[in-house]
């Protein structure tokens, strides 16, 4: 069966918001509003169809949101399990093999595996900032780090509190994330990886939680999130590291690091690493003390 899109960019969340809404009113099989992370402040909204849209009427919702024109395309009938699972290779990322349950038996020797579903496919390890995390976490390891208090900010999937917990089995992991839903996920990816119980997460916008802040101060925090989030933390995460203690940042655009380092620089921290990857960088930050 064929499928649509129309799709459209506008300025700012709540004007792409509202026009999502709008949208829903011509029936569509789905509707998605997403951050453009260019740092522009764009939107994007997309509608998918099951049947030609009625392209008078995006014209009509666009110039009543001040959006641009919808474009709108057809898409082929696509085998989608079978293009999920090809585009979802195995990646790796030093000692970690991030997979999805078909290439379970590709796991080589001595690698550690995460298991992370293709239908919970944000934090794959497929995106150069989630990469570029675990990479930076296996250089640390290597260098002979070891962490006994760990959280994992804006967890998403938790691939990297699981890799944490897979490479300290004795420390204490916190995961935590603004969405309810993501937690969700990473339970069940927890589940599927025999590791329920092993973090412990919170729906928690940042450290706002009683059970991070009883945790005491971390010795390793990621924050795999975008750049005004990671500066608007930037006073809790120094704050909850301990003298000596690490972060891991990321979701930053490459043109985007440098403010994030002099904001975390003058909370007190130094800069010991910083990888890019394609358009995106990772920083390593240690507070001074």
């Amino acid at each position: 069966m064929s499928t649509w899109t129309a799709f459209t960019t506008l300025a700012g969340q709540a004007p792409a918001e509202a026009l999502g809404a709008a949208l829903e009113r011509l029936a569509p099989a789905g509707v998605g509003v997403f951050e453009i992370e260019d740092g522009a402040g764009r939107w994007e909204v997309a509608g998918y169809f099951t049947a030609p849209p009625d392209e008078i009427a995006l014209a009509l919702l666009a110039a009543a949101h001040g959006a641009g024109d919808f474009v709108v395309s057809e898409l082929p009938e696509t085998d989608w399990v079978a293009k999920v699972r090809r585009d979802l290779a195995p990646v790796v990322a030093g000692r970690f093999f991030v997979h999805g349950a078909h290439d379970a038996d590709r796991v080589p020797a001595g690698a550690v595996p995460l298991l992370i579903e293709a239908a919970m496919a944000f934090g794959t390890g497929h995106h150069g900032t989630t990469k570029g995390c675990l990479l930076a976490l296996d250089r640390m390891v290597g260098a002979g780090v070891r962490a006994q208090r760990v959280a994992d900010i804006g967890c998403g999937t938790a691939v990297l509190a699981m890799a944490a917990k897979r490479v300290w089995p004795e420390a204490e992991v916190h995961a935590s994330d603004i969405d309810a839903v993501a937690i969700d996920v990473a339970e069940a990816n927890l589940a599927a990886n025999r590791m329920s119980g092993a973090v412990v997460t919170h729906v928690a916008a940042g450290f706002d939680h009683p059970d991070l802040a009883e945790a005491g101060l971390f010795d390793l925090v990621f924050a795999n999130i975008l750049k005004g989030p990671l500066i608007d933390l930037a006073p809790d995460l120094v704050g909850a590291l301990r003298p000596g203690g690490q972060a891991i940042l990321s979701g930053l655009l490459n043109a985007q690091a440098n403010e994030v380092v002099d904001v975390y620089r003058r909370l007190g921290t130094n800069l010991l690493e910083r990888r890019e990857i394609v358009d995106w960088t990772t920083l390593v930050i240690e507070k001074s003390g």
